[in-house]
């Protein structure tokens, strides 16, 4: 991410020491103390790097010298509550702030607050905050609603001044998450982690466990690689095993209650592992993973009758195998817990495994002493890639991976706007990123995640970095440019989905109402005309037979009929074989033209 090429050495020409002379005692005794504190920090507090120390006072010597114009200023930013940002707001503001001379007020709130105020400030046009870390998720509303800064315009343009010159976009994960159907960039990634596949490695190559599983189901206990697999694994443990040590133990893990963060689980891509939408990634087109169908870069409908898939068999099924499994084999009271009330339990000790699970509960999960940790400081779990559903196809998205992303508003002051700027971009710099990733488990940059740092790590990581470093990351992605506007749709999901959790519906009856709610959305977007050119267009209504027809014709997948048979045979993989599979080394990037 980072060329910049003057070495160490060459400040300390007969130029810049003439230069240094005439300058005025006044001027130069703060510039030597932002070195001071750049190099203090570099020495106690940013190792490792993937720059040397030389590199990274490079790097600490640009911001110095383009944040002068915004000295002594007080910015506010803010993210939501993940280690990682809490570690930005505890460390690296105060770092940013000795090294630059500019305050920074980092708040660390709650996602649905960040939500809440990105809103408020969108729709006022008061500034709220002057920089954002805001989950790119928002993509189709920041490009539709045209008061996000475009950042690929911003850098080449008013901020050419501060954006550093070191910044390899192209090094980050993310880039094409935060990449609107312009082909612009909107938002810088700052953070992010995937939904991926658990499970209890220890119990998984139990010789006497393998042998009973093997002996039911005709084949191999391992990382189950369709849901069927996953559900008889499920079975498996629950009413075979039933004990482990005198422990009651489950063979699924969830949670039900109809509370707003209901909503990120089938958002977060639940219907995408189904096979919901079409192929294609970051996300599956015409049809996405929300069901929502676009054509051009306008969402057109949702609802099978109008093209979409929200309510269509794929997404049904989704909702009767979450439905079944939560009820058959996961603790009685995961039905009446929440996220937050449920993310601790498989760290308990008596979960086999957890289709639907964070990488951000990673540092949770490996502290010393808990019951899936061995002595040795290695965990007797694993993560893996999710298990697909019966409708799900090669090349379509597999899972959900959050990237929080540093965001700027139009209504923020453009000198504001350029003193958050370079604070957002001093939190992801090449000198600060690899520590922030090591701090909080989180990815931007290929770079960082192929350190040797994380190399000697992986044993007791349970997975991460290995995965990190698949071609499996890839179908691991955010919600995408379909969905016109985040937070009014997003709501939606809990809402009606709880319905069904709570059995007030069917859940073809929850999913029905979910499409038509979220067409009535669009609808009101529609009549407004405040998205312009790529703001939704609904469809007319037709037949899902119009529709499963045209499917066929065009070549694409979504919405799709009915299956015969929705629980083919299971499938597994040896989780050893299926490391041992992936690349060593890091991929070569292409070369710069």
């Amino acid at each position: 991410m980072r060329h910049l090429r003057r070495t160490k050495d060459s400040l300390l020409t007969m130029t810049s020491v003439v230069a240094l002379a005439v300058a005025s005692v006044a001027i130069a005794a703060p510039a030597r103390a932002d070195e001071a504190a750049a190099k203090k920090w570099i020495d106690s507090e940013f190792q490792p790097s993937t720059l040397s120390k030389d590199d990274q006072m490079k790097e600490m010597q640009w911001f110095i010298k383009a944040a002068a114009p915004f000295k002594g200023m007080e910015i506010n930013v803010v993210s939501e509550t993940l280690t990682v940002h809490e570690y930005e707001s505890r460390t690296l503001a105060k770092a940013f702030e000795e090294i630059t001379g500019i305050k920074v007020k980092h708040d660390i709130i709650q996602e649905g607050d960040v939500v809440e105020k990105i809103q408020t400030q969108m729709q006022s046009g008061k500034n709220v905050y002057d920089g954002w870390i805001n989950d790119s998720d928002f993509i189709g509303t920041h490009f539709r609603y045209g008061q996000a800064v475009d950042l690929t315009e911003w850098m080449k343009g008013e901020a050419k001044d501060v954006t550093d010159p070191m910044l390899d976009v192209d090094d980050f994960i993310g880039k094409s998450f935060t990449t609107a159907p312009n082909g612009h960039l909107y938002q810088l990634p700052d953070q992010q982690f995937a939904n991926l596949y658990w499970f209890r490695y220890d119990w998984f190559t139990n010789p006497e466990y393998k042998a009973k599983f093997k002996a039911k189901y005709g084949y191999d206990l391992g990382v189950p690689v369709n849901w069927s697999a996953y559900e008889d694994i499920a079975d498996f443990f629950t009413n075979d095993v039933k004990e482990i040590n005198g422990v009651k133990v489950y063979g699924h893990m969830d949670y039900g209650k109809k509370d707003p963060s209901l909503g990120w689980r089938f958002t977060d891509a639940w219907l995408s592992m189904a096979g919901n939408g079409d192929k294609g990634l970051p996300n599956g087109l015409p049809v996405d993973e929300w069901g929502i169908r676009m054509e051009g870069c306008r969402p057109v409908g949702s609802s099978v009758e109008r093209g979409g898939d929200v309510n269509g068999p794929a997404a049904v099924y989704s909702i009767v195998k979450y439905l079944d499994w939560m009820k058959k084999y996961a603790p009685p009271q995961a039905q009446g817990m929440t996220f937050s009330e449920s993310g601790p339990v498989p760290s308990q000790g008596n979960i086999a495994q957890q289709i639907f699970w964070y990488t951000a509960f990673t540092a949770d999960m490996v502290k010393p002493g808990i019951a899936v940790m061995n002595a040795d400081g290695t965990p007797k779990w694993r993560m893996a890639p999710s298990p697909h559903g019966s409708y799900w196809k090669d090349g379509m998205k597999l899972g959900y991976q959050d990237v929080g992303s540093a965001t700027l508003l139009k209504s923020t002051p453009v000198d504001r706007r350029k003193a958050a700027w370079l604070y957002l971009q001093f939190i992801v710099s090449k000198t600060t990123s690899l520590k922030k990733s090591q701090v909080g488990l989180t990815f931007i940059r290929e770079s960082d995640i192929w350190d040797k740092s994380f190399t000697e790590r992986a044993p007791k990581l349970g997975g991460l970095i290995e995965f990190y470093r698949s071609p499996a990351r890839v179908q691991w992605t955010p919600t995408g440019n379909n969905v016109p506007d985040y937070p009014k749709l997003a709501q939606l999901w809990w809402q009606n989905i709880g319905d069904a959790s709570s059995g007030a519906k069917t859940p073809q009856a929850a999913m029905d109402a979910l499409a038509a709610a979220q067409d009535s959305v669009m609808e009101r977007l529609e009549k407004s005309g405040v998205q312009g050119a790529c703001g939704p267009k609904l469809n007319k209504k037709e037949t899902a037979e119009y529709w499963y027809k045209k499917a066929e014709k065009d070549g694409t997948i979504a919405p799709q009929r009915k299956l015969a048979n929705e629980k083919p045979k299971g499938e597994t993989i040896d989780y050893d074989t299926l490391i041992k599979s992936w690349p060593a080394s890091p991929p070569k990037r292409a070369e710069a033209k």
